[in-house]
């Protein structure tokens, strides 16, 4: 009766703990850094779902870009002008590229990522 128990419990835990696979990544972090200087252009979510890059905070000049590797779609947020990402883009993945859709971010770009000062205590006189 014990033993049944166990190996009940022993299903049922590894039904909870799948294991995790890598989320692949198209992009290192060389190419993510270079990009910045080479095309002007910044990878926010790099390997999203949709739910990931269709987020609406994230700057309003975003664009969604949709491509394919070995027959898997994949989308990438990124900020740039659409030349650029198109250029960016057609560099790495050539004919994979599939299309350019504005995001649906409502922050400002001037805003996106500013961080105010702290504000200082008041002194005494």
């Amino acid at each position: 009766m014990t033993k049944q128990v166990s190996e009940a419990v022993a299903k049922e835990e590894q039904k909870l703990d799948p294991k995790p696979q890598p989320k692949f990544d198209a992009w290192s972090k060389e190419e993510r850094e270079s990009s910045k200087q080479k095309y002007c252009c910044e990878i926010l979510v790099s390997n999203g779902s949709l739910e990931d890059v269709s987020v609406t905070q994230a700057p309003n000049d975003a664009l969604i870009v949709t491509y394919t590797i070995n027959q898997k779609t994949h989308l990438d947020l990124t900020r740039g002008a659409r030349s650029r990402v198109f250029d960016m883009y057609w560099d790495k993945f050539k004919s994979g590229l599939k299309k350019i859709d504005y995001g649906n971010g409502k922050i400002s770009p001037k805003l996106w990522g500013y961080q105010s000062t702290p504000s200082r205590k008041k002194k005494r006189k």
